[in-house]
């Protein structure tokens, strides 16, 4: 017992250097497509593109790797961006603008006026201010600061409209501010009630008036400067003049409504592009007729005849095009339109007929349908991994998918960073039955693969229908011809049947065998085929309750599988359905190719299935008498408020009877024997938090947690054999020893025969004394290793384990970790986690990290992710405690439940529905942005303006700069990395890394 109470050791200095060249902890790169846009903004001469969002986010893209994060230090949205040219500098945080206007021009603009547009001139020195009282104000750059007397009041322009046209009505905002494309001295001002302002800022003169009487939306000019095009609220747009000699223009070129003559929805934002061989193309935002599609989030593109409404899932946040803007070119000649939604990001290539869409490298919308679940694969066979992404290229030339096979638009910048080592996959599963297979072998995450089991069963929508798409039906097509509408992007948030939700997902990368586990209760093995195929689906059911009487299932119905066959494209085809009854939520998953089998759990039992006899091995039923709520289900809306309170008060009163005398039970076993001596420390440890055990009787206490198949010693110390090992939330641990004929003489092997049928006997029944949830169980080998993957060993792919010397197996519950001998199971150590630190066990991995400093050393360590976030790392299988991190806030309940771990030390946690946080827990590892971008302007002189200050000392400025010079995140702020430099008034600047 002495080994368990006097545990803590001394710190040793060569242990904490080799500590610190195993272990550090860095939060590398979000994967993803920002959360909550709100803002864009694109730079022609660098090739970068600029998200802000409305958590104060700013997000910078260029070439794929090419990636920059900063966030402001107040969450507060980000209205507009503005690139300086050439500078990579950004412009327009709304907050920051705001304040410094009110700080600086108190005595002109109201604490009410709002700013409602910016202009940034060309020169880059000079920053136009529209406000909601009609007021434009003047800031010099990069200062910030108000040219005095210098500011555009309504009143003067007022005094140049003719009295009929005043009528005593005001201007209203200013709602656009254009600058001349060929006279940069020139701005275009419009005015909401419809007025436009051709404005000199040398003579500070009105230069011509254009006296438009519809409310004006946007502008934009013609590249030639002649004319320029105004978007209006009633869905249409006009052509005007831009001619010299005349004061005033009363009527415009040419007007349109497109939708018309029924009433529309206001066009938000227009854009005018000239092309050297043909028409120009038009594109515009909103427009709808109000009756039909007014709810509709649209951009339409027109050219001469073609004319082309594309159709979204989400709003229209902004749009721009890729084009010409050399300035001795007269034509733009536009080769993209880039449009943010509100959800994802969509490309058109404007050079390829028809107007397809790209493929985006990255901010891919992860969330097309809601992540319900994830798995992480290192090292992915290059068989594997060119098989998987052929049938990603197939699904896209699909009839009815338009891609386009262009470069991708956005090219700023070079990423530096080598080659990965290894191919990464990340599968998520969704809500609408769908698994995603994405590449997160480098900072990109770009899609590779999506396979739908939807397929697979009869739901109320076929999944080849799109109920919102009227293509698919005739007779709608003919009533719909106009507008031309056409769906683009893949955000789709609804499901056909939330029974279709994907729970579980395992994959063995050797065998290309996969198993996915959904919310009905149905577990699909699927293999890698790369032809289409016409088949039917072998079904198979598991009863867990086995006839069990006193147990009525109240929840939702299995989904009914389809009787006929079904066409399945390349990539996993099905091959069996495993339907476990009652149809409840799968909880956990293991898939063991080498065997043949697939263990699954719910909140009723577990079982075992022979997916090459398309047998049923076993089915062990893990509810307590008490477990009404796992007759219910997670779609039961039949559960009983009474029933609820008579729970809690029963709970209540058991605690107030066991606080009072609780009765020693008496050992029945060695494991009970063992956990009873190890619980004596309780009692003589003073820094320790005493734990009370669970009730037996508690609500879903069958829940099988996790499950693990091993080749290890379970009936006596001389022979080893297939095991297989269940968690539950009750404390219990099942251990099952297996007879699988074959092994090691073929049958493993993908496509071995074998003869003869698995036997599984129950070998050992372990119950942990608190009763806390088993989170994980992993058997380790003779040497304290835990056992290779499937075929790792057997194709030399992996170190042997080792047989020679006894096995033991790790058990980790919610409140502690415990490592047993084999097969005696005999209680070696334990760290009780919940007593020392006061949190729950969340996640759990088995992670080795290699050392910076030895290139042929490396440790094997557990990681355990709590509920308040923090990471803790232990050596195995001595249990002793290397370091510790915070991670994620304790908050964050999603972003902890989504997180997990790779085998070589990173991991992946959801921090907003559709984005990723990618850590690193190795020294080594670490997947993290490298990338360049070339400026022509000095980075010494930048700085020097930036910090330049007024004559009363002060710093006015909201200039958030980024010389992007060599882009790592983290580290040193005196290296040539990428930073924020954000100043405010009195301060002096603050870096932050992007």
């Amino acid at each position: 017992m002495m080994k368990f109470r006097f545990r803590r050791q001394g710190n040793d200095p060569q242990r904490e250097k080799i500590k610190q060249e195993l272990f550090a902890f860095n939060k590398t790169v979000e994967h993803g497509f920002p959360h909550q846009p709100c803002a864009l903004a694109f730079d022609p001469q660098l090739q970068l593109m600029a998200i802000g969002t409305k958590s104060g986010a700013i997000k910078i893209y260029g070439s794929p790797g090419v990636e920059f994060t900063g966030l402001h230090r107040d969450a507060a949205a980000v209205a507009q961006i503005h690139f300086l040219q050439g500078q990579v500098s950004l412009l327009g945080h709304f907050l920051d603008i705001h304040v410094c206007v009110c700080y600086n021009v108190c005595d002109v603009v109201s604490s009410a006026s709002r700013v409602t547009v910016l202009l940034l001139l060309s020169s880059c020195d000079l920053l136009c201010v529209g406000t909601e009282g009609g007021g434009i104000h003047f800031l010099d750059l990069p200062r910030l600061s108000l040219r005095d007397n210098q500011s555009l009041l309504l009143d003067q322009v007022m005094q140049s409209i003719p009295e009929d046209y005043r009528c005593g009505k005001s201007l209203g905002p200013v709602e656009s501010l254009q600058e001349h494309p060929k006279q940069p001295g020139k701005i275009l001002i419009g005015y909401s009630r419809g007025l436009v302002v051709l404005w000199d800022l040398s003579t500070r003169n009105a230069e011509h008036m254009f006296l438009g009487k519809q409310q004006l939306e946007s502008l934009v000019w013609e590249r030639s400067g002649s004319s320029f095009v105004s978007s209006h609220s009633d869905g249409g747009y006009s052509v005007w003049a831009v001619a010299s000699g005349n004061t005033y223009t009363h009527q415009p070129v040419s007007s349109s409504i497109p939708y018309g003559p029924f009433p529309c929805k206001a066009i938000n934002k227009i854009l005018w592009r000239t092309i050297q061989s043909g028409c120009p193309v038009v594109l515009y935002s909103g427009g709808m007729p109000r009756a039909s599609y007014g709810d509709r989030h649209c951009v339409t593109i027109q050219q001469d005849k073609q004319h082309v409404t594309l159709d979204f899932t989400s709003r229209v946040i902004d749009f721009f095009t890729v084009h010409t803007t050399d300035p001795e070119h007269d034509y733009d000649d536009p080769k993209a339109l880039v449009v943010l939604l509100e959800e994802e990001l969509v490309v058109i290539d404007l050079l390829t007929t028809g107007w397809p869409s790209v493929p985006p490298p990255y901010l891919a919308p992860l969330h097309s349908s809601a992540i319900t679940t994830s798995c992480h694969l290192d090292n992915v066979p290059a068989k594997l991994w060119d098989r998987l992404a052929a049938a990603g290229n197939s699904q896209g030339a699909q009839p009815g998918v338009r891609h386009a096979h262009g470069s991708w638009p956005i090219c700023g910048g070079k990423n530096l960073a080598p080659p990965p080592r290894q191919q990464e996959l990340l599968l998520t599963g969704h809500e609408d039955g769908t698994v995603r297979f994405w590449n997160v072998s480098a900072v990109a995450m770009t899609p590779l693969y999506k396979l739908s089991t939807a397929n697979v069963f009869h739901t109320d929508c076929d999944p080849n229908d799109d109920p919102l798409d009227p293509t698919n039906d005739p007779e709608a097509l003919q009533e719909e011809e106009w507008p031309p509408f056409r769906k683009v992007g893949c955000f789709d948030p609804y499901s056909d049947d939330p029974r279709l939700g994907i729970q579980k997902i395992s994959l063995c990368k050797y065998s290309c065998r996969l198993v996915v586990a959904g919310t009905a209760g149905q577990v699909i093995v699927l293999g890698l085929s790369d032809e289409w195929s016409d088949h039917t689906v072998d079904v198979s059911t598991v009863d867990l309750l086995q006839d069990r009487e006193g147990f009525t299932w109240k929840g939702h119905d299995r989904l009914e599988p389809r009787a006929s066959t079904a066409p399945f494209p390349p990539g996993f085809q099905p091959l069996v359905l495993v339907q476990a009854l009652p149809p409840a939520s799968v909880t956990s998953v293991m898939l063991h190719a080498e065997w043949n089998l697939v263990a699954f759990g719910t909140s009723h039992g577990f079982g075992l299935f022979d997916y090459h006899r398309r047998t049923a091995v076993l089915a062990r039923c893990t509810l307590h008498p008490n477990d009404s709520l796992a007759m219910e289900g997670p779609l039961s809306r039949v559960k009983s408020l009474k029933k609820s309170l008579r729970q809690s008060f029963r709970r209540i009163r058991k605690s107030r009877v066991s606080g009072k005398k609780r009765p020693i039970p008496t050992p029945t076993s060695k494991i009970q024997e063992a956990n009873a001596a190890l619980a004596d420390q309780e009692e003589v440890a003073p820094v320790q938090r005493r734990i009370e055990p669970r009730s037996a009787d508690d609500s879903l206490s069958g829940v099988v947690r996790c499950l693990c198949f091993a080749d290890t010693y379970l009936r006596d110390g001389t022979h080893h054999g297939p095991t297989l090992w269940a968690g539950t939330n009750s404390g219990s641990v099942y251990a099952y020893a297996l007879e699988v004929p074959g092994v090691g003489s073929g049958r493993g092997r993908p496509g071995g025969e074998g003869s003869g049928c698995v036997e599984a006997v129950l070998g050992k029944e372990i119950q942990l004394m608190h009763r806390a949830p088993v989170v994980s169980v992993c058997v380790l080998d003779g040497r304290g290793k835990p056992l290779p993957e499937p075929y790792q060993a057997s194709l030399d792919l992996a170190t042997a384990p080792d047989m020679t010397n006894p096995h033991s197996v790790l058990i980790a519950s919610e409140e502690q970790l415990k490592v047993f001998s084999l097969p005696k199971v005999g209680a070696k150590t334990k760290f009780k986690l919940t007593a020392h630190e006061g949190c729950r066990v969340r996640r759990v991995a088995m992670v080795t990290v290699c050392s910076t400093a030895q290139e042929d050393y490396s440790e094997t360590s557990l990681v355990c992710l709590t509920n308040l976030g923090d990471l803790h790392l232990f050596n195995v299988p001595a249990l002793r405690p290397q370091v510790r991190y915070d991670c994620i806030r304790k908050e964050d309940i999603s972003g902890i439940a989504s997180c997990v771990f790779t085998r070589n030390g990173q991991g992946f946690y959801l921090i907003s529905p559709s984005e990723y946080q990618r850590f690193s827990l190795s020294a080594k590892v670490i997947t993290e942005p490298l990338c360049t971008v070339e400026l022509e302007r000095p980075l010494e002189t930048h700085i020097r303006s930036l910090l330049h200050t007024n004559t009363s000392g002060d710093t006015h400025s909201s200039l958030l700069e980024t010389h992007t010079l060599l882009a790592v995140p983290g580290g040193d702020y005196n290296r040539t990395w990428p930073r924020f430099c954000i100043s405010h008034m009195g301060e002096s600047p603050e870096a932050c890394v992007l």
